[in-house]
This record gives structure tokens, C-alpha cells and sequence, in this order.
């Protein structure tokens, strides 16, 4: 059986069409089905359904053979159990810091709200920069506005969100796309099978960006 982790929402939407290249299709459609183990139309295929931020943790420690993340969520994780053999080009966007538009930044240590708490300290690290990181699971444009931090660190796609807010991006952290990871042990155990499942899926992403 070779199991693919997905989360729901934007990348498992993007990810289905590049599997059904490969003949990979959900049996039941995942965004209505309670089930969190979907069987596929080939029957040693299965998709586990988790959150996003679990995709690295389930590929790693084997329970998935393969699975779809951002590279936010490879980088917060940093986790040396996984291949990533394969950018998707899917839910493209940005990883950068923002702030309230004007603001000026304190000449002391910045207090940076985040879920990207690993990210962020390396960041601020590279720069030598003292800074508070505040971890945040959600709302971070509130940080600013309430004076709970001088900066936060998010995805942006759009910019709408942060500028509805009265803030503005500031800083490029990275680029940010969904990425194919392989457990190692699988790879070795399954070599070929994976790797026609990667070259299928390359090829798929290769015709969809050309089209």
C-alpha cells in the first residue's frame, strides 16, 4: 500500500488533478467525505487527510510514503527524515515580515509575532538581530494594531488581508510552493514505484506550467 499525506483546502485542490495524471483518484471527494483515510481508484493507493503543518511528521516517521506541504511548513519543520524531490509550482505565495504602514522600527529588540517560530529565529539570527519572537496561531495582523508586537511574519498571497489591517509587507523571506516529500525508508523500499510516481507528477506539472 503506498499512502499519500494531503491537507485540505487550497493545496489538496491544486494536488488532485496533477495525482489523476497519475491515475491516483479519490474514491469519495475528501472536501465532503468525514473519512480521514480515502481509498483511491488504484487499490494500493490511499490518501490520509491531515493538517498541514502534520504532513512532514507523518511522511518522516512513515506513516505516509509520500506527502504534499509548503515549503513554510518544510521550513518551520526543518525535519532531515524527508526527500523533497519535487516543487508542484501549487499555492505559490510569499513568506515575508510586515508591519503597520509608517511605523518605525525600534533601535532595541524587535518583537516579532509568528507561527513560523523556527523560521524566524533563523532569520533573525542570519541578520544578527536581537528580537522577542511571540508565538501566534492565528490573526497576526491583530499584533500590531494592539501593540503586542513591532513586526509579524506571515505567508502573503495577495497583500488584501494585511492592507484591510493598515499593514504592509516589508521583507522577502522566501518563496513560498508546495512540495513533494518522500520518506526515506520508502524510497528505498519502493524505488521504482516512487520514482515513476515523481516522473508522472513532473511531467504533470511541466505540461500544466507550459499550458
Amino acid at each position: 500500500m503506498l499512502t499519500i499525506a494531503l491537507s485540505k483546502g487550497r493545496i489538496l485542490d491544486d494536488t488532485l488533478p496533477l495525482l489523476a495524471a497519475a491515475g491516483i483518484v479519490p474514491t469519495e471527494n475528501p472536501d465532503k467525505s468525514r473519512k480521514l483515510i480515502i481509498p483511491t481508484t488504484q487499490d494500493d493507493v490511499r490518501l490520509l487527510i491531515v493538517r498541514a503543518t502534520d504532513v512532514p511528521t507523518y511522511v518522516e516517521h512513515g506513516a505516509a510514503d509520500l506527502g504534499v506541504a509548503g515549503k513554510d511548513v518544510l521550513m518551520e519543520y526543518g525535519g532531515q527524515g524527508l526527500y523533497e524531490p519535487l516543487d508542484l509550482q501549487i499555492a505559490q505565495c510569499k513568506l515575508m515580515t510586515a508591519g503597520a504602514v509608517g511605523a518605525v522600527e525600534p533601535k532595541g529588540r524587535l518583537r516579532v509575532a509568528t507561527k513560523f517560530v523556527n523560521v524566524a529565529k533563523r532569520y533573525y539570527a542570519e541578520q544578527g538581530r536581537q528580537v522577542d519572537i511571540i508565538k501566534l496561531y492565528g490573526s497576526m495582523e491583530l499584533a500590531p494594531l494592539v501593540n503586542l508586537a513591532d513586526k509579524i511574519i506571515d505567508v502573503v498571497d495577495t497583500g488584501n488581508t494585511l492592507r484591510a489591517n493598515g499593514l504592509e509587507p516589508q521583507e522577502l523571506i522566501a518563496h513560498i510552493s508546495s512540495r513533494l516529500v518522500v520518506n526515506k525508508a520508502s524510497m528505498k523500499m519502493q524505488h521504482g514505484r516512487i520514482q515513476a510516481l515523481i516522473d508522472t507528477l513532473r511531467a504533470a506539472v511541466e505540461s500544466r506550467h507550459r499550458g
